[in-house]
């Protein structure tokens, strides 16, 4: 058996964070919701990059507790992504506040936090740092 991607990461949230999570991830982030099975046991939402499922969003947590202090496990989410200049220009538009590298043979990256906290790190090709 041998790892070949990530398949998907699921964040957890209240019922009251999933809508900011939902327009979150939709409007800066650029995925779209998509089918969900419908018999799961928690509330939730699946949203896709193209036609994979990337972010599952499931509501198992009281409300308040995410936001209190950010009690997740994962450090922080990673995307392979491109159009670092829009999507720079796109979060200045927005008012996020964002964080930005560039590290040599690794990529230029953009870190960002979602409504519940979670870390996102968009990763770019060095060549579209800015000067």
């Amino acid at each position: 058996m041998g790892i070949e991607f990530i398949q998907h990461v699921n964040i957890r949230c209240a019922p009251g964070d999933l809508a900011s999570i939902e327009r979150f991830y939709l409007e800066v982030a650029g995925l779209q919701r998509g089918h969900r099975p419908p018999n799961l046991r928690n509330q939730g939402i699946w949203l896709y990059a193209g036609e994979k499922p990337v972010v599952h969003v499931t509501v198992r947590c009281a409300e308040g507790y995410i936001q209190a202090e950010h009690h997740g496990s994962v450090d922080h989410i990673a995307f392979q992504s491109s159009g670092a200049a829009a999507f720079a220009e796109k979060l200045r538009g927005m008012n996020i506040t964002y964080e930005q590298s560039n590290v040599a043979g690794a990529g230029y990256q953009i870190f960002i936090r979602d409504p519940v906290g979670t870390v996102l790190e968009f990763n770019f090709p060095n060549s579209e740092a800015p000067t």
